[in-house]
This record gives structure tokens, C-alpha cells and sequence, in this order.
């Protein structure tokens, strides 16, 4: 992202320089819901989250050129470019964490998100408390992923980059992932050869617990698949395990 300074409009919050040691995290809220923006923007500073709340896409671009932000809460539904579009558009510019926000809980639309490179969804209405947890959880999840993860990993014919989150084929083909791609086969690699069900799958995948729903981690696992060259038919990497999950059969994994 672009550090040159552009004035905020909306909800932005402006803190004084003496003031910025209270602030553990910076979150922007894009909604074109006035109402939840300014009750995000009030709640989340009780839990030192210095929030801005901006209306649209082109506000949202606005602010990230002016400050750094450490995630951004992202509603589906907004006027002109869509969420899913501008989370597509983040996730091509940058690595920050993006929660999104939705009033329609079909997961078909989740799916779609998390492909696009979202890290959590949350259904409105929501209990303000429970996204401040998500927005740590996140935090904290990717504050462990830079820290442990190794930047390459070999496995089979593949290795596979965990910094720039790319397939790397033997001949040099490079796949990219999706967060939730990536989330899911890193979780493959920690646990080879052990069956795995589709709950834990859902959890490492999305970064949380909620209810499983069988059809997303099979779509999910559909299209890992495929990225690996894995006959669906006949998978030699993930293999189905009827009745109970999936299991990593790559043998040489280091």
C-alpha cells in the first residue's frame, strides 16, 4: 500500500501524536451502514482498536493510502463496487487480514470470500463483543503464522512458498492460493497421514469454530485438488475417507 497522506473523511478517528501508545490495533470498517459504523467505531476504541469507518470502495482506498491499518472489516453489500470486489482488490495489493461482513448467510457466498483471500465472515446482526474476538483471533493467528512458518516447504513433486502462498511445481509452474487454499493444505502438511474431519478441516481453513457445512470444505478440498494435478477420481494426495474426512498421503514432506 502507498503511504502518501490523504485526508480522512466519515467516521475516521483522528488521534493525537501523544495519544498513539494507547492504540494496540488499527482497524478500518468499511459499511455504508451509518449507524453500526459509528457504534464499531465507539466500541472497539473500550478494547484499544483505533477504528475508521469509511462508506464505500473509493473512501476505503482513500484511507489505506493515509495510514497503516491492521485489518479491515469489510461489509458485503455496498454501493458501487461490491465487497467481494474490493476484497478481491485488497488481497492483490496486500496481505492485511480482512473480516468480512454480510446480512445473507448463504455458503455460497462465504465460499466466494474466502477464495477471494478473506480470512473470517461474521452475519449481521452480530454481538459487537464477538467481533472484537474475531478481529484477535485473526491478529493473533497471523501474528503466528509469520512467526513459525517456514518460507518453503518440499512435498512430493511440490514445494510450496508460505510467504508469497504459491504451488511450486517441479517444472517451475507456479499455482497461487487462496488464503483458505493455502490455510487448508498448510494444515495437510502439519497432520500427513492422519484423517481429518471435515470440522477441523473448516476450523484451520476459515481461522475459526462454527458450524460445519460439509458442502464448503468439499468444494474447498475440490479445488485444491485440482491446483495439485489430483485425479478427483483417483486422488493420490488427498484422499476421502468415507464417513470420517480426508487424509495427506504425500510421503516426502521437508
Amino acid at each position: 500500500m502507498h503511504n502518501t497522506p490523504a485526508p480522512l473523511n466519515d467516521d475516521s478517528k483522528a488521534v493525537a501524536n501523544g495519544d498513539d501508545k494507547r492504540w494496540n490495533t488499527r482497524a478500518l470498517i468499511v459499511d455504508d451502514d451509518v449507524p453500526i459504523r459509528e457504534l464499531l467505531v465507539d466500541y472497539l476504541a473500550r478494547f484499544n482498536i483505533h477504528a475508521s469507518g469509511v462508506t464505500d470502495g473509493a473512501a476505503m482506498r482513500q484511507a489505506l493510502q493515509a495510514e497503516h491499518f491492521d485489518v479491515v472489516v469489510l461489509d458485503l453489500m455496498l454501493p458501487g463496487e461490491d465487497g467481494l470486489s474490493l476484497c478481491r482488490w485488497l488481497r492483490s495489493e496486500s496481505d492485511i487480514p480482512i473480516l468480512m461482513l454480510t446480512a445473507r448467510c448463504e455458503p455460497t457466498d462465504r465460499i466466494i470470500g474466502l477464495e477471494l483471500g478473506a480470512d473470517d465472515y461474521m452475519a449481521k446482526p452480530f454481538e459487537p463483543r464477538e467481533l472484537v474476538a474475531r478481529i484477535q483471533t485473526i491478529l493473533r493467528r497471523v501474528r503466528d503464522d509469520r512467526s513459525e512458518q517456514r518460507a518453503s516447504i518440499r512435498f512430493d513433486n511440490w514445494r510450496l512458498n508460505s510467504v508469497l502462498r504459491q504451488l511450486i511445481s517441479a517444472d517451475g509452474l507456479v499455482v497461487p492460493l487462496s488464503n483458505a487454499e493455502f490455510r487448508l493444505l498448510w494444515v495437510f502438511i502439519e497432520r500427513p497421514r492422519r484423517v481429518l474431519s471435515r470440522e477441523q478441516l473448516l476450523d484451520a481453513a476459515r481461522g475459526r469454530s462454527i458450524e460445519a457445512f460439509d458442502r464448503s470444505i468439499d468444494l474447498l478440498v475440490s479445488r485444491l485438488r485440482q491446483k495439485l494435478g489430483d485425479d478427483p477420481k483417483s486422488p493420490q494426495l488427498i484422499k476421502t475417507v468415507r464417513g470420517e474426512g480426508y487424509l495427506f498421503d504425500a510421503r516426502d514432506i521437508g
